[in-house]
């Protein structure tokens, strides 16, 4: 009996990595981003966070105007050297190309699903990041099954001012970019309905 193992990729180590590169990266459920050419891994997501995702974009498209497009996992390209894979966006639909394989315009809305691996780089840099490309909403969703919760963020100038926020059964609202109204605990629920 034989092992077969994976191929290893090899990434140039001689220069900041830039969004060409992570054409090499292998498709193996990791989330692969770049912080000024440095290449961030991010395991695949739990159980947990798929729930959230999946039932946050049901609320987000049901809601969603034809002016807008609801994406999960798109890549966002600041530059060359700056990357990330927010969990969803949302973007004008006048500048969604179809045939493009990331987004390259600052969204309307960055949604990110906070994990225990991820919680603190969510809430700073990449934070920073996200206020520096322009993005005028961003949100982190807590997705605690005995605490779950949504912060929204509004950009102020260059960085990100806390507009909303609610956790288990109150209700997060908004207009921005679109109106809204989301219950973080029918996030994590075993059964729900919206």
């Amino acid at each position: 009996m034989s092992v077969v193992t994976a191929p290893q990729f090899v990434l140039p180590a001689d220069r900041p990595l830039t969004v060409a590169d992570l054409d090499l990266t292998p498709d193996d459920g990791c989330r692969y981003e770049l912080d000024d050419g440095v290449l961030v891994v991010s395991p695949a997501p739990v159980t947990i966070h798929h729930r959230v995702l999946h039932r946050l974009q049901v609320l987000l498209d049901a809601a969603c105007p034809p002016e807008f497009e609801l994406l999960p996992g798109p890549g966002v390209e600041i530059s060359a050297i700056q990357y990330r894979v927010p969990d969803q966006v949302v973007v004008s639909s006048a500048f969604l190309g179809v045939t493009g394989k990331n987004v390259t315009r600052p969204p309307e809305l960055v949604v990110e699903i906070a994990s225990p691996s991820t919680a603190h780089y969510d809430r700073g840099r990449k934070k920073a990041v996200y206020a520096e490309f322009g993005i005028p909403a961003y949100w982190i969703v807590v997705p605690d099954p005995d605490q779950p919760s949504l912060t929204a963020y509004a950009l102020t100038r260059d960085t990100y001012t806390e507009v909303g926020c609610a956790a288990g059964a109150h209700q997060f609202a908004t207009t921005t970019p679109f109106p809204v109204e989301i219950v973080p605990a029918a996030l994590v629920t075993a059964r729900w309905r919206i």
